[in-house]
């Protein structure tokens, strides 16, 4: 059973938006602290959005305010990360993740992965 799914990855130029979805098991999404995670080749992973699907965004990182927002959609156990004006540093292999945490606790780490979408955003 596949237990995160994204889709949503494309080749935009810059200033172009994408709108990415992760699809999660009905467990984890009711049980579990979701987030978006992005690495670029030669970067190390990145942590974008953490968020509670019961008390809401949790954290957003400096990199991606104003630009990147996320929501949910509980009937179908989907999160959305909608990317806006985005620049040849947004191209990066975007994951969505799980940890088993409602709370988004930081003492646990995030355990479950999705396959990834790539981005892309030429200039």
């Amino acid at each position: 059973q596949v237990e995160l799914a994204e889709s949503g990855g494309d080749s935009v130029q810059a200033g172009g938006s994408l709108r990415l979805s992760c699809v999660a098991s009905e467990y984890i999404y009711k049980n579990y602290c979701l987030g978006w995670f992005r690495q670029a080749p030669g970067n190390e992973r990145e942590q974008l959005i953490t968020l509670s699907t019961t008390r809401g965004i949790i954290d957003l990182d400096d990199s991606v305010k104003g630009r990147f927002t996320v929501w949910q959609e509980n009937g179908k156990n989907t999160l959305y990360l909608q990317m806006n004006s985005l620049t040849p540093d947004d191209t990066a292999m975007y994951y969505c993740a799980a940890k088993p945490t409602p709370t988004c606790s930081d003492r646990v780490q995030f355990n479950v992965w999705g396959q990834g979408t790539q981005v892309t955003v030429s200039s």
